[in-house]
């Protein structure tokens, strides 16, 4: 486990726009941090920690680019104020490679050619990551109506859900 201190101060802190000091655990590494109290989770990773796998689509939690994982439950990072997540695990899709190995589901997108442009898949994959572990994955209707929240502008979705499909019925540890 490292420990990374970074210091991500606004230009001059006033009464109106404090700042925090946040420990964050992401991808099994603590980083504390000291930013602007109003910095989305999605913004504390991205633009203070260089994780830049969580997109920003909507900054409005309707699209799902942003999916994080946390505590294993899928959550919508630009909703989010970094700091309420301190002492929460953290999990992104830089962290879901098991010692340069793929997650068996990012090897079944690869596989299933489960993205166009891309810019959806992180969040795509961790919600199918914890889709899975909820037991929400039994049908092809469940799979539809439990990644709604995951918008594809390209129109990836039926090779998403083949992708979702095989890790389940091919009896794929999904599990983080």
């Amino acid at each position: 486990m490292k420990h990374v201190e970074i210091s991500a101060r606004p230009s001059e802190e006033t009464p109106e726009t404090p700042s925090v000091d946040v420990t964050l655990n992401i991808n099994g590494d603590t980083y504390r941090m000291r930013f602007d109290a109003r910095v989305t989770l999605l913004d504390a990773l991205r633009d203070h920690l260089g994780l830049t796998g969580a997109k920003k689509g909507c900054d409005q939690g309707a699209c799902g680019a942003c999916t994080v994982l946390v505590d294993g439950k899928r959550v919508v990072s630009c909703l989010g104020l970094a700091a309420q997540y301190e002492g929460r695990e953290i999990t992104t899709v830089e962290g879901l490679a098991d010692n340069g190995e793929l997650h068996p589901m990012q090897d079944a997108f690869a596989r299933h050619d489960a993205f166009q442009c891309g810019y959806c898949t992180p969040g795509q994959i961790m919600s199918a990551v914890s889709l899975i572990a909820e037991g929400r994955a039994d049908t092809e209707a469940d799979v539809c109506e439990f990644m709604s929240g995951n918008i594809c502008r390209c129109g990836a979705y039926p090779n998403i859900r083949a992708a979702i499909r095989e890790v389940v019925t091919e009896g794929h540890d999904a599990s983080l």
